[in-house]
C-alpha cells in the first residue's frame, strides 16, 4: 500500500514520544540513503557522513508521488542539508522539509540518532 502525502507529517525532536531502532548504522551507505518502513510509512533515512549527521524524511516524493528520495543525492546549499529526488531533481531541505526550488511540496522530517551502532527514528 503506497501512502498518501497527507499520512507523513513532520516530527520535531521536542515531540518525540517513542525511538524506534530501524537497523544497524553500518547498514546504512556513506553519504547516502536507504529507505524503512514503520506503520505502512516508508521512511528514508540518510548517513551524511561528510557533515557527520543523521537525518530522515518521508520517501514519497510530493512533486510525482513517487517512493524515491531514499535515493536521492544529499548534498547542501548555503550550508544547509539537502536531498535531491532522483527523478525530478526537486530539491528539499533535510532540517526543515522545506522544497528549496519553491514554497509548494514541502516534506516531512523526523529526528535521528545512532546509539550503541544502532540506528533510531523518533516519532510521535
Amino acid at each position: 500500500m503506497i501512502s498518501q502525502l497527507e499520512d507523513y507529517r513532520t516530527v520535531t525532536a521536542s515531540e518525540v514520544k517513542t525511538w524506534i531502532k530501524v537497523a544497524k548504522a553500518s547498514d546504512f551507505p556513506e553519504n547516502g540513503g536507504a529507505c524503512v518502513l514503520h506503520e505502512g510509512l516508508q521512511i528514508a533515512v540518510y548517513n551524511f557522513t561528510r557533515r557527520g549527521e543523521w537525518y530522515a524524511c518521508q520517501n514519497l516524493c510530493p512533486h510525482k508521488m513517487q517512493m524515491a528520495l531514499s535515493r536521492g543525492m544529499i548534498g547542501s546549499a548555503a550550508g544547509e542539508p539537502k536531498v535531491a529526488c532522483p527523478f525530478h531533481k526537486k530539491t528539499f531541505s533535510l532540517v526543515s522539509g522545506k522544497n528549496l526550488n519553491g514554497s509548494e511540496c514541502d516534506i516531512a522530517t523526523y529526528p535521528v540518532k545512532v546509539e550503541d551502532g544502532m540506528v533510531y527514528l523518533g516519532v510521535s
